[in-house]
């Protein structure tokens, strides 16, 4: 395969949505060192621009504050939290995409809960009440990070209303309300400011249906469609953890791309979409994230998923995660591209390897990305199938060829790989007796373990192209570099005298 050469839609821009937006715990745990930690660590090699994560209202944040004075029941709203979290997440060089949820006990109309932290799912018993919790939140942000700033924030109503788990009854009635009143109590704020929503789950796409009828019959503000996707089946449960099936990964595409058609001729038919979770599986304790395998089966899903929305956000950065409870294994399944502690994940290496390509694509196929930079240089990001019935184990070897644009005598070729045996943390860790909470020196070999393989080499350059001729083993991912040779070695540089030989 000749990149450049497959008809008039290369080159182009290569959409960079899968780094437009990441996943976490509770905002609340942004506090915690760790997750500033992880969170650091993340933007400096990958450098995503916003943050999405539940609870933001939830009584861990201890925004709403009810008390009584000389017989009144008043409110007081309480930042002191949420200046800490959102500072912290500006100060690293990413904005928070905002999720208005969970309900405060004390304004809640019911008891219901969901996760370990208990966060209330029901309905406010007082709807004024909710609309100025609502004003009185977003009016703090906007006085203390300036309008300009919060109008580039996205502010979404809850989180995935559709399911009996996150909304009580999954009442959908009770969710066109709830998101009426807030998103005109966000206007209200600034009538700039972005708001929508539905952030449903997979499998519910007729509520986009009826959302877009229930908008547009009550002329109710929207300003971005949001929806989650994940590939995986029914859980089967075993003692802390489960394992299930999962459907091939163009299923993932699929749930991208199928919100556009469903408003296609509506009022929403326009606006952004934001897929503001995905993954394989939706559970917080499933082995498949930690491994080589879900790089694999991933990597054709961020290398294409820019065609069909505006962003799809992993779920999520960091096992810094609490939903199942307090993790009990260094790897337990848990969502993150990093375990506690930093250690890299191979799905982490396939975010950072995209985040080392180019801005022009230059081709793109069923196993590969490739794109150029400005000075020149040129990114193969390639992967090995997978077989995600499990049917198989895929194949022990695929080859990739392909012959890449290149202005030089000689090409420098710099690779990065992860497989089974490379940058592969859980590999080590699962032959050093899966310890649950390794000590400080078996958390050194874990790191250095995480790292991917490096090699590099010369090829050279024949009628303006290099030909790459790339073996990949099982779940490899494998990012390589391509750039020109600038020969600037003495004319008296001779390797034959390193030992005081004569000269060749």
């Amino acid at each position: 395969m000749s990149p450049g050469r497959e008809g008039s839609r290369f080159p182009s821009r290569f959409p960079d949505a899968w780094r437009h937006c990441v996943g976490t715990g509770r905002v609340e745990l942004a506090l915690r060192r760790d997750y500033q930690d992880s969170l650091a660590l993340l933007q400096r090699e990958i450098g995503f621009r916003y943050i999405r994560g539940h609870g933001l209202l939830s009584d861990g944040m201890g925004v709403y504050r009810p008390y009584e004075w000389q017989g009144e029941r008043r409110v007081r709203h309480s930042f002191t939290y949420v200046d800490q979290v959102l500072d912290a997440y500006l100060a690293l060089g990413i904005r928070p995409f905002l999720e208005l949820g969970f309900m405060p006990g004390e304004l809640a109309s019911g008891d219901q809960t969901v996760f370990w932290w208990r966060g209330n799912v029901t309905p406010p018993r007082s709807h004024k009440e909710w609309a100025e919790l609502v004003r009185a939140t977003v009016s703090h942000l906007v006085d203390r990070y300036g309008l300009d700033e919060v109008r580039t924030w996205p502010i979404e109503v809850w989180n995935e209303p559709n399911l009996r788990d996150f909304w009580q009854d999954a009442d959908e009635q009770a969710y066109h309300r709830l998101y009426e009143v807030t998103a005109h109590a966000v206007k209200e704020v600034d009538s700039e400011l972005q708001v929508g929503g539905p952030a449903i789950s997979p499998g519910a796409d007729e509520w986009l249906d009826r959302f877009a009828e229930f908008v547009d019959r009550r002329d109710v503000p929207v300003d971005f469609v949001s929806k989650h996707a994940y590939s995986s089946g029914p859980a089967q449960h075993v003692p802390f953890g489960v394992h299930q099936t999962l459907a091939p990964a163009t299923d993932l595409l699929t749930q991208f791309a199928s919100p556009r058609e469903r408003i296609k001729g509506t009022p929403l038919a326009e606006l952004p979409l934001h897929i503001t979770e995905f993954n394989s599986s939706y559970r917080p304790d499933n082995p498949i994230h930690d491994t080589a395998f879900h790089a694999a089966y991933l990597a054709p899903v961020l290398a294409a998923g820019g065609d069909h929305a505006d962003s799809f956000s992993y779920w999520t950065f960091s096992d810094m995660f609490e939903e199942a409870g307090v993790p009990t294994s260094l790897f337990h399944g848990g969502f993150g591209l990093l375990t506690h502690r930093q250690v890299k994940k191979p799905t982490y290496h396939l975010y950072a390897f995209l985040a080392g390509m180019g801005d022009e694509l230059l081709a793109r196929g069923d196993d590969h990305l490739v794109t150029r930079h400005p000075d020149g240089r040129v990114t193969v990001l390639a992967w090995a199938p997978v077989d995600a019935s499990g049917a198989t184990p895929g194949p022990d070897r695929h080859v990739v060829r392909l012959s890449v644009p290149m202005r030089a005598g000689e090409a420098f070729v710099r690779r990065s790989t992860v497989d089974e045996e490379h940058g592969n943390a859980r590999t080590a860790w699962q032959r050093m007796g899966s310890p649950r909470s390794p000590r400080p020196h078996q958390l050194d070999v874990l790191h250095e373990a995480a790292e991917p393989a490096r090699r590099h080499g010369r090829l050279p350059v024949e009628d303006g192209r290099v030909a790459l001729d790339l073996t990949l083993a099982r779940h490899e991912v494998t990012l390589v570099e391509v750039s020109a040779v600038v020969e600037e070695a003495p004319e008296w540089a001779d390797e034959q005298r390193l030992l005081g030989g004569r000269p060749t």
